[in-house]
């Protein structure tokens, strides 16, 4: 038996032989804390202190648990963030203590579907794994405070989080109340905690019932898809309708029949001058409009001959005053739309860095800030207040002429919960201007973007001036349309557009039946281009126009779908892979209902009809299940095996066997197999092209270590070739390197080579750049 002395001796040594180990997870917990303090993963980090445990294993001494003595004259507020506990503990004073419940700590268990279909669809609730720590210690602190304030988001799914809290926690303290906010100030707070509330159990039913009925979705046919085609797979209400669409505009695409045309412009100058003082287009032929009808360049010959020595008589001038409105503040899908097509951010990405802004950025000397009111939101109303405070900073800020007479508002499209106000900064005197030096990239560029939307929103119309000239040639009819900016408006702020008020200069000096000759023509070819694929923007916009998803569920809806390699991204459009289109065919063929629009839509109102009490979840969930319950069982027996038919053969020679090589989807994308597992288990990335540093090595995708994609030479570290840069299908003509994608400054797309510099213009609805790289690895 070992004595002290020896117990201590030993673990020294032990402790000696593990030094060097602990070493790299040191730098790695210092990484991450570092990435917190920096806001990057607000939403997601946690707290290290209260934890006890940071990534990467290493342990920290937990923080101090106050005496029952220092707990008693407190009030305990539990949010979900440690970033969100950190703004609002600026706020509140000494008599509060913040905590962080990071996220769900009770929740249905991953392993199995944990619902009683039988006893009216009981959940069997869980404490979360990893979350023990954490609900043990809150319901310590529970048993000595005051008081407990639950202040989650204040959407259904924190309602949802406040419950469970509530329902754990009350054996400790029956003093338990909800507050909301919709965004982390002082003023909004106080009034919260002036104001608690009971929990609304409509709301925590409506989230109930869609947890409850996703889940039935989910681990009913999921293990179906498993045994019929491939391990992981996973189907959903909304993604399923997500991937019809997405599966159907690429058929369209294909299907598609392009076609030739032709326009017509023309550089024009007063009689007897050679100065073109304007430029028209063709608009019309014998009173139809010139739409698509010059088929041919033979065509196009022929007009430009007839009219060549033709004089352009002017048959009318009109000139109209035109006022442009503002648009209201954003909406959760209208800033996913904008942050896409404007910033180039996925869905994901916006809702993220959102989150950050709404949880509070450190700005120094102010401390931790909530920059944006509540992110999840359906709704165009802004309060009173906020437009009250943005009026007096306009009138300061770009002077009277900018304050219309009467605050504006705006009407919400049909349908909306109008449960929360818009998205706003919290005080439009923060400019990004003041405060773009404590926020990221990616914050500042979204900041920008709300506080410019809102700060607009309540700004007077831009008025410009159209000047509409029409020429005719016989039969032929040209127009020419400038604009010239009368007074700015809004677009002061926002979505500023170019005046052509030079051009405009010689246009007030045509009258009516002048003549003008035509310096040079301008025939351009042109071909009729196929629907574009779905971009995040698009796809957003398409759910909340046919009634489907909430605000909370578009960026989910859409990375599942990217996840489980049903969709991969082509640039920023969404195109499916072979995967995908066998899903869709499958739930079409099987489950019509789910992936029916007007079916999701109705139950999507039926949940909202729960959330109100207009109707009771137990029987919505019922009304559903019977049927489908008789479908499942169909479907099980139906669906035939297609687990074979993704592995595709190859050219590619396995080097240990002999055998061609398959390919075939992993968790982590396509890649080569050897057909003979797991008799020879040969596996290797899939050759995208020629490297293009080496001339042995092969251009494969890789990956970070936080799973970033990559591509760079298989001969690695022989070859250290490596790029962000997305590989094509094409050879360079020059060299034989392959040619990879970029986006050049007018938003164009070229492939280049990254050895001999050659360049190739493409556009963006044509170009297939990336597509191969993309749809193996995806």
């Amino acid at each position: 038996m070992l004595n002290k002395k020896s117990i201590k001796k030993k673990a020294n040594s032990v402790k000696k032989k593990a030094s060097p180990k602990t070493k790299p997870v040191k730098k790695k917990v210092a990484k991450v804390a570092k990435v917190e303090k920096d806001n990057s993963l607000a939403k997601t980090s946690t707290s290290l202190k209260s934890l006890g445990v940071a990534k990467g294993g290493l342990k920290f001494k937990p923080m101090r648990l106050p005496s029952k003595k220092e707990l008693a004259t407190k009030t305990l507020v539990i949010v979900e963030s440690p970033a969100k506990a950190k703004t609002i503990n600026r706020y509140l004073g000494n008599s509060f203590i913040i905590e962080a419940s990071l996220g769900h700590i009770i929740d249905l268990p991953k392993s199995r579907i944990a619902i009683d279909v039988k006893d009216d669809f009981k959940p069997e609730y869980i404490t979360v794994r990893g979350r023990a720590k954490v609900l043990n210690r809150l319901k310590k602190m529970a048993t000595s405070v005051e008081g407990i304030l639950l202040a989650a988001d204040l959407d259904r799914e924190g309602e949802a989080i406040s419950w469970h809290l509530k329902n754990a926690l009350l054996p400790k303290n029956p003093n338990i109340k909800r507050i909301d906010f919709n965004e982390i100030t002082k003023p909004a707070l106080q009034a919260a905690i002036k104001n608690p509330r009971e929990i609304k159990e409509p709301l925590v039913n409506a989230q109930q019932a869609r947890r409850i009925l996703d889940r039935l979705v989910g681990y009913t046919i999921s293990p179906i898809l498993w045994k019929k085609i491939k391990n992981g797979l996973s189907a959903g209400r909304v993604q399923s309708v997500a991937l019809k669409y997405i599966c159907e505009r690429e058929k369209q695409i294909d299907d598609f029949i392009e076609a030739e045309y032709w326009s017509l412009s023309v550089n024009l100058a007063l009689a007897k001058s050679k100065k073109s003082i304007l430029k028209a287009d063709l608009y019309s032929i014998a009173g139809e409009r010139q739409d698509k009808q010059i088929t041919s360049e033979e065509q196009m010959n022929k007009l430009i001959a007839v009219l060549k020595d033709k004089p352009f008589i002017v048959s009318s001038i009109a000139v109209r005053e035109r006022q442009r409105e503002a648009t209201p503040a954003y909406t959760t899908s209208k800033l996913q739309q904008d942050a896409s097509t404007r910033l180039g951010f996925s869905s994901l990405k916006t809702m993220m860095v959102a989150q950050q802004l709404y949880e509070g950025i450190d700005l120094g000397k102010r401390g931790f800030t909530g920059l944006i009111s509540y992110m999840r939101t359906d709704s165009n109303r802004s309060s009173p207040e906020a437009i009250s405070v943005l009026r007096e900073f306009i009138k300061k800020e770009y002077g009277p002429d900018y304050v219309p007479e009467k605050p504006r508002s705006y009407k919400n499209k049909r349908g909306a919960q109008d449960a929360h106000e818009a998205i706003r900064p919290t005080n439009p005197n923060l400019s990004p201007d003041k405060i773009g030096s404590a926020l990221t990239k990616e914050q500042l560029k979204l900041y920008q973007m709300i506080w410019q939307k809102f700060v607009s929103s309540q700004m007077t119309n831009e008025v410009s001036i159209y000047t509409t000239i029409e020429l005719s040639v016989d039969d032929k009819n040209f127009r020419a349309v400038h604009r010239r900016i009368k007074f700015d408006g809004f677009t002061l702020v926002f979505d500023k557009a170019e005046s052509k008020e030079k051009q405009n200069d010689f246009i007030t000096k045509l009258n009516k039946d002048d003549e003008l000759s035509a310096n040079k023509f301008e025939p351009q070819q042109h071909f009729t281009k196929p629907p574009p694929r779905y971009s995040d923007a698009l796809m957003v916009k398409v759910l909340e126009e046919i009634g489907i998803g909430r605000p909370s569920t578009y960026a989910p809806t859409i990375q599942t779908l990217l996840k489980r390699y049903y969709a991969c991204r082509i640039g920023r459009n969404l195109k499916p892979t072979e995967l995908g289109l066998l899903v869709n065919r499958i739930m079409k063929q099987h489950f019509p209902k789910l992936v029916d629009a007007v079916f999701t839509a109705k139950m999507e109102e039926e949940l909202d009809m729960v959330a109100s009490s207009d109707k009771n979840w137990v029987d919505m969930l019922s009304s559903f299940y019977k049927p489908f319950e008789i479908t499942l069982k169909e479907a099980a027996e139906n669906i035939e095996d297609l687990k074979a038919s993704l592995d595709k053969p190859t050219e590619y020679i396995c080097e240990k066997c002999g055998t061609n090589m398959v390919k075939r989807l992993g968790r982590n994308g396509y890649f080569l197999a050897c057909p003979r597992f797991p008799d020879c288990r040969n596996a290797k990335s899939i050759p995208l092209g020629p490297c293009v540093e080496c001339d042995e090595g092969s251009t494969v995708k890789r990956a970070t270590k936080k799973g970033r994609a990559f591509f760079g030479c298989n001969r690695y570290p022989d070859c250290d070739f490596s790029t962000w840069d997305v590989p094509s299908e094409e050879i360079c003509p020059e060299c034989n390197k392959l040619l990879f994608e970029k986006n050049s400054r007018n938003r164009k797309k070229e492939l280049v080579c990254l050895k001999c510099e050659y360049k190739k213009d493409v556009s963006l609805s044509e170009s297939n750049a990336g597509s191969s790289a993309i749809d193996q690895s995806a």
